[in-house]
């Protein structure tokens, strides 16, 4: 028994291009080289490079591409039409164009009579002539051609006749892909698919009318994309809308990053087209990476990753309430649409003040601990993590602390070091914006009594520091350990100085993340309670390690 192969589907990434006009986003060559080839691992088809004509960074990355090529994806170079009533072959940008050596270009031209008449302040009749010969004299170049009709929406909201004229412009010129862009991104699902099945079966019709008047076998037709923005909160919508229609190329961007709002997130996407309408877009185990290559480019990026992004986020698959935890337990279907596995992501356990005890069993379970339901300490656990949940303390956002918390509910939290006190004295420098810091420590290990001071950029730094230096001696292995993010929030502000203060620690050891929290009405006593959790969380991973392997030998 055969089975019918899955449609197939393009995916077109414009992370490098369209991605990096996003407020805030600031990528350098290196940067872009990386995500390249990140993306071409993920099996993406085609990714636009960038408009090697703009600027200084898009030329050099086209050159330095072609010394460490892609191994399956079609890198594209990025252009607009020919100025008005100039030659194409004499356009500057049009030959960088060429110089970037891509075998596939994206065009874009005006679809919408108002941007032609009043952007380009040209006629419709010489905004067609553009079209056809910038596409053409690219053709006679040996180029392969996608063109993207920008403002394609609008314009044909409000003059069909012309938009589709800007097509069969492109189309007569050897254009092989016809892009429909709601560049503003205010188009509605339902017009999106209406639209597009109108421009399939107008297209198609002209293309077999020209063929029955010049006597000659039918053209090919070519394929339609789409290319959405999120200004309304519906480029993932009107992307699916567009390929149920009938487009077989999707144009977007790795976390949905573009200008304003944002441009159609491939992580959303892919999962939805191939898990959820059944299209080829990428392997399964490429699609077990797609959670994976999406942290990968927020952190090139220089951008904190969403946590609560479908598919992908850290949040996307998290249970809190007790029935559901419960329910999900016996079976995953209840609360999760897919398998968390198929994207790369996993399942977590959310514990809090709203958990029951189902939820402190489960997430003892992600730890490798079996709790017994029955037994004390699965009690006296959940009752002291919600005592100190009601102080302030945040479990969920930090997991290291909730493992501390349950080893030692059982009696077994070693105590690899005691801090017996510390100091911090901070100097405020006239003229420099950061402030140097002093911290003394006093711990005591193996029965012993170190006393340590280290500098800082700030009081945490500084303690950190200290900390660090009075226990490497002890612990080698904790010069690899590295505190990565810190966030404070404060927790009744109403009280003013004497409010509460919540820390959050983020730290790592080059291969896992945990973090860490404290709480105090004093900032650096709770810096100091989620740091020292964060050291001692950190080795009891070293060690946990350790153990497995000595097991294995």
């Amino acid at each position: 028994m055969t089975t019918n192969p899955s449609p197939q589907l393009w995916l077109y990434d414009t992370t490098l291009r369209d991605g990096t006009q996003r407020e805030g986003l600031s990528v350098s060559i290196e940067d872009k080289l990386r995500i390249a080839h990140r993306l071409d691992q993920l099996g993406i088809p085609f990714i636009e490079g960038g408009w090697p004509g703009a600027n200084p960074k898009d030329v050099q990355f086209f050159w330095q591409l072609q010394a460490y090529p892609l191994k399956q994806a079609e890198i594209v170079a990025f252009c607009s039409t020919r100025r008005p009533n100039a030659n194409a072959a004499d356009e500057p940008m049009v030959q960088a164009i060429l110089a970037a050596g891509t075998r596939w270009v994206t065009i874009f031209g005006k679809s919408w009579d108002l941007h032609v008449t009043t952007g380009l302040k040209t006629t419709l009749a010489e905004n067609l002539a553009m079209i056809r010969d910038t596409i053409a004299y690219l053709r006679t170049q040996g180029r392969r051609i996608i063109y993207d009709a920008e403002h394609w929406f609008d314009g044909y909201k409000q003059n069909p006749d012309y938009a589709l004229l800007t097509l069969e412009a492109a189309i007569a010129a050897g254009a092989e892909w016809l892009v429909l862009c709601d560049t503003n991104g205010g188009t509605l699902p339902h017009e999106v698919s209406e639209i597009v099945q109108s421009v399939i079966c107008h297209l198609s019709f002209v293309i077999c009318q020209q063929s029955i008047n010049n006597h000659h076998e039918p053209r090919t037709m070519p394929q339609i994309g789409i290319h959405t923005h999120n200004d309304s909160d519906l480029a993932v919508a009107n992307a699916l809308a567009a390929v149920m229609a009938g487009a077989t190329m999707v144009q977007g961007t790795i976390n949905g990053y573009g200008e304003r709002c944002g441009n159609a997130n491939l992580c959303s996407l892919i999962p939805n087209l191939q898990l959820k309408l059944g299209y080829s877009c990428i392997g399964e185990d490429q699609l077990t990476q797609l959670a994976e290559a999406s942290r990968f480019v927020s952190e090139v990026v220089n951008l904190a990753p969403d946590e609560h992004a479908p598919f992908v986020g850290r949040s996307a698959f998290a249970h809190k309430g007790g029935i559901h935890v419960s329910a999900v337990e016996r079976n995953p279907l209840t609360y999760e649409h897919i398998q968390p596995e198929q994207v790369g992501n996993r399942r977590r356990i959310v514990i809090s003040e709203q958990s029951g005890l189902s939820n402190v069993l489960a997430k003892a379970r992600t730890f490798g601990v079996e709790l017994e339901a029955h037994k004390s300490e699965a009690r006296q656990l959940l009752q002291r993590m919600k005592d100190l949940e009601s102080e302030g303390y945040q479990f969920e956002a930090a997991e290291a602390s909730f493992a501390l918390l349950m080893y030692e509910a059982l009696g077994e939290r070693q105590q690899l070091f005691e801090v017996q006190g510390f100091k911090v004295h901070c100097d405020l420098i006239e003229g420099k914006e950061t402030t140097n810091a002093l911290a003394t420590i006093k711990v005591a290990v193996n029965g012993k009594n170190i006393l340590e001071a280290a500098e800082g950029n700030g009081p945490v730094a500084a303690l950190d520091a200290a900390l660090r230096k009075a226990l490497i001696n002890f612990y080698p292995h904790i010069a690899a350990f590295e505190l990565t993010d810190y966030k404070v929030r404060i927790l009744n502000g109403h009280t003013g100085t004497a409010a509460k203060t919540r820390v959050l620690v983020e730290s790592g050891n080059g291969h896992q993340r945990w973090t860490t929290v404290g709480v105090s009405t004093n900032i650096l006593e709770a810096s100091y309670q989620a740091v020292v959790e964060g050291l001692e969380y950190g080795l009891l991973l070293h060690s946990q390690a350790e153990t497995k392997l000595t097991s294995k030998i």
